[in-house]
């Protein structure tokens, strides 16, 4: 049951924020030149009908289509580490611009703080060091979702 209300905060959250964008503090063409060169060796984003939109054939982290406003470690065909499935299935931590922008300039101490876990780890290694990057990535992944 919790999982099912988890679902359905993710879904509305995801239609605030695309309804709410004019809050967006990043710049959608910034933020494609800052994934290509920070984002792509790990990341590819391909749409719902399979059509590749960015990166080259990273594997190492999940599909990046959608992500926006959807619950962390969710993402079907990624094997997510356990840190991630429980911020996201058990205690509801969706990808928000803030919560984005925080996870991705510094993942493991990120999961710690949320889930006030020592020991909560991350799988991403790779931190974004400019927060202005991290902003401008999560505006790009906005209008790539936004574009069917």
């Amino acid at each position: 049951m919790k999982l099912i209300s988890n679902v359905i905060v993710a879904f509305f959250l995801s239609t605030l924020v695309l309804a709410d964008d004019v809050k967006l503090s990043g710049d959608s063409a910034l933020g494609e030149l800052a994934f290509k060169k920070q984002c792509v060796a790990c990341h590819m984003i391909i749409n719902s009908s399979g059509k590749k939109l960015a990166g080259r054939n990273g594997r190492a982290g999940p599909n990046l289509y959608g992500v926006v406003g959807q619950l962390a470690g969710v993402v079907d065909g990624y094997r997510y580490g356990k840190s991630i499935v429980a911020a996201g299935t058990n205690n509801g931590l969706a990808w928000d611009e803030k919560n984005f922008v925080a996870y991705v300039q510094d993942p493991k101490s990120f999961l710690r703080l949320f889930l006030s876990d020592k020991k909560a780890r991350a799988k991403m290694t790779y931190k974004v060091r400019k927060e202005k990057d991290a902003r401008n990535i999560y505006t790009y992944l906005l209008r790539l979702s936004e574009k069917k």
